[in-house]
């Protein structure tokens, strides 16, 4: 059986998703992603000749709610429970600081 992917691929896909693979890692990952697609290769050996796609496996057409703002009355209590709020808003710590490089 032919490798279907590399090392050399693995690391290159891991690198872009800056992840670091140590050499144990790469050939588990190797033979994992073969293995997956494989998988997917045998998917080109069934005959799908005169079947309609399918696109939805239920006879449900809609069943999600009408999108309707409702105000409840509790955003009081909810700032109540914050640990810090300022004009009706809670206010969080800074997670991204633009003035650093």
């Amino acid at each position: 059986m032919a490798s279907r992917i590399d090392q050399e691929q693995v690391q290159h896909v891991a690198s872009l998703a800056k992840l670091s693979l140590n050499d144990d890692q790469l050939k588990y990952f190797t033979t994992q992603l073969d293995e997956i697609i494989g998988l997917f290769e045998t998917l080109n050996e069934v005959d799908t000749e005169g079947i309609e796609p399918t696109s939805s496996v239920t006879d449900q057409i809609n069943v999600m709610r009408e999108d309707v703002a409702d105000n409840w009355g509790q955003s009081q209590a909810l700032l109540k429970n914050a640990p810090d709020a300022e004009k009706g808003y809670i206010k969080v710590p800074t997670i991204i600081d633009e003035s650093e490089d």
